[in-house]
C-alpha cells in the first residue's frame, strides 16, 4: 500500500517556510515592512512624549526636547526598542502569511517554564562575571559615583525590572529571530543564518573599542547557537534580559548613571574576558540542561495540498496494491446505466451486469430468461412466474 508522505522538520532558523503560502519574497518584503513600521513607531512613541513632556513643563535641551531625567530617559530609551516587538509580530502574521508564534520557537509559543529555568541559570553565572568586573583596577573614572539612595534606586529598579525584559526580548526576536529565518529562508546551514545576524547584532550597538565589537559578536554568536539548538528564543532572551538587568541595576545605584553613554561596545579587554567567559559558561550550562530535558527542536512542514478527488489531474486513480495498466475504474454499481459492461469490472460484455452466474449470455430481445414465464412486455428483462410480476433474475 501506498504511504503518505512523512513531513519535513523545519529547525528554528527554517521557520519561514512553515507558512503554507510562502514565496521567496516573503521574507524580503517583510524586512523592508519591519524597518519602515518600526521606525513610524519610534516616532509615534517621540511624538507622544513630546507632547507629554510640553504638558508637564518639563525643561528643554538646546535641541528643543524635554529634560525627563535619568531614570525617565531611559525608560524612554528602552520603550523606543520594545515597540519592536509588535511591529515584527504583526509582519510575519500579514507578510510571513505564518502564525506569530513561530518566531517564538518551534512550538508556536514561548515555553515559559523552559524561560524560567533559563533565567534562573543566567543569575548565578552572569552574576558571578559582573561581581568580578567590581576587582578590576579601576581607571580612576569612578572615584566620585556616589549612592543614589534606596528611594531613587527602588524607583529605577522597577522601571528596569517592567522594561528591561521587554527591550531584551524585541532585540532577541529582531536578530535572533527575524534575521535569523530570513537567512535560513535561503540556507540551509544554520551557521549561515547565524554569524550575519551577530555581525548586524554588533554593528547595531555603535562602534567603540575592537574589543567592544568582538564582545558583542560572541554574544550574538552564542546566543544564536542558543537558539538553534533550543528551537527557541526562550535561552538567549534569558541571557540578554539578566545581562542587561545586572548592567542597568549597577548604573542604576550610582547618581547620574543612567545618563552615561557607554555602552557594551566601549567596553576594555579585562571586562570582554570577563564578559565572555560568562556568556560561554552560560551557553555551556544550557547544553547540559538540554541533555536532561527533552525540547521540541523542530516543527513539522506544510505538505502539498491533495487533491480533492484523491488524484492530479490527468492521473488514474492508485489502485490500493499498486497500478493496475489498462484497467477501467470500477462503477459501484458494476456498470453505468444504458452501457455495457467495461472490461475490469467484474463482467464480461455481453452479460447482465452484476448477474450471479457469470458467462450467460444475453438472451435476444423478447426471450424468456430460462426459467422464467414470459418476458416482459417491450423488454428484454425476464418476468416471473406468470400473475406475479416478480422479477426471480437473482439481482437486488
Amino acid at each position: 500500500m501506498t504511504q503518505p508522505p512523512l513531513a519535513e522538520q523545519l529547525p528554528y532558523h527554517r521557520l519561514a517556510r512553515i507558512a503554507p503560502r510562502h514565496q521567496w519574497w516573503r521574507p524580503l518584503l517583510g524586512t523592508l515592512v519591519v524597518a519602515v513600521g518600526y521606525v513610524l513607531a519610534v516616532l509615534v512613541l517621540m511624538l507622544c512624549f513630546l507632547v507629554l513632556g510640553v504638558a508637564l513643563g518639563y525643561p528643554e535641551d538646546a535641541d528643543g526636547w524635554p529634560e525627563f531625567g535619568p531614570v525617565s530617559g531611559t525608560a524612554l530609551d528602552l520603550l523606543s526598542i520594545a515597540v519592536g516587538i509588535p511591529v515584527l509580530l504583526l509582519t510575519v502574521r500579514w507578510i510571513g502569511r505564518r502564525p506569530a508564534g513561530t518566531v517564538s520557537s518551534v512550538t508556536g509559543r514561548l515555553r515559559w517554564r523552559w524561560l524560567g529555568l533559563c533565567v534562573l541559570t543566567a543569575l548565578p553565572v552572569l552574576a558571578l562575571a559582573m561581581g568580578a568586573m567590581f576587582l578590576l583596577p579601576s581607571d580612576g573614572g569612578e572615584a566620585d559615583s556616589q549612592w543614589v539612595g534606596w528611594a531613587a534606586f527602588g524607583r529605577a529598579l522597577a522601571m528596569l525590572v517592567v522594561l528591561v525584559p521587554l527591550q531584551a526580548a524585541a532585540e532577541e526576536y529582531v536578530f535572533r529571530g527575524w534575521l535569523t529565518q530570513t537567512a535560513g529562508a535561503f540556507l540551509r546551514s544554520p551557521w549561515a543564518a547565524l554569524v550575519p545576524q551577530a555581525v548586524l547584532f554588533a554593528a547595531a550597538h555603535g562602534w567603540g573599542t575592537a574589543w567592544g565589537f568582538a564582545d558583542l559578536l560572541v554574544f550574538g554568536v552564542c546566543a544564536g547557537w542558543l537558539t538553534w539548538r533550543t528551537g527557541g528564543l526562550e535561552a538567549s532572551i534569558a541571557l540578554h534580559t539578566v545581562n542587561n538587568l545586572l548592567a542597568f541595576g549597577v548604573s542604576a545605584a550610582v547618581v547620574d548613571g543612567l545618563a552615561s553613554d557607554e555602552t557594551a561596545a566601549d567596553a576594555g579587554w579585562q571586562t570582554v574576558v570577563l564578559d565572555v567567559a560568562g556568556v560561554v559558561l552560560y551557553t555551556a550550562a544550557v547544553t547540559w540542561w538540554l541533555r536532561r530535558r527533552r525540547l521540541d527542536r523542530t516543527a513539522p512542514a506544510p505538505l502539498p495540498p491533495a487533491h480533492p478527488y484523491g488524484v492530479a489531474p490527468g492521473q488514474w486513480p492508485v489502485h490500493p496494491h499498486g497500478p493496475v495498466p489498462g484497467t477501467w475504474p470500477v462503477h459501484p454499481y458494476g456498470a453505468m446505466p444504458g452501457q455495457g459492461a467495461m472490461p475490469g469490472q467484474g463482467v464480461m460484455p455481453g452479460q447482465w451486469p452484476g448477474h450471479p452466474a457469470a458467462g450467460v449470455p444475453v438472451p435476444p430481445s423478447g426471450t424468456a430468461y430460462p426459467g422464467a414465464a414470459a418476458p416482459w412486455p417491450g423488454t428484454d428483462r425476464p418476468a416471473g412466474p406468470a400473475g406475479t410480476g416478480e422479477d426471480t433474475s437473482g439481482t437486488r
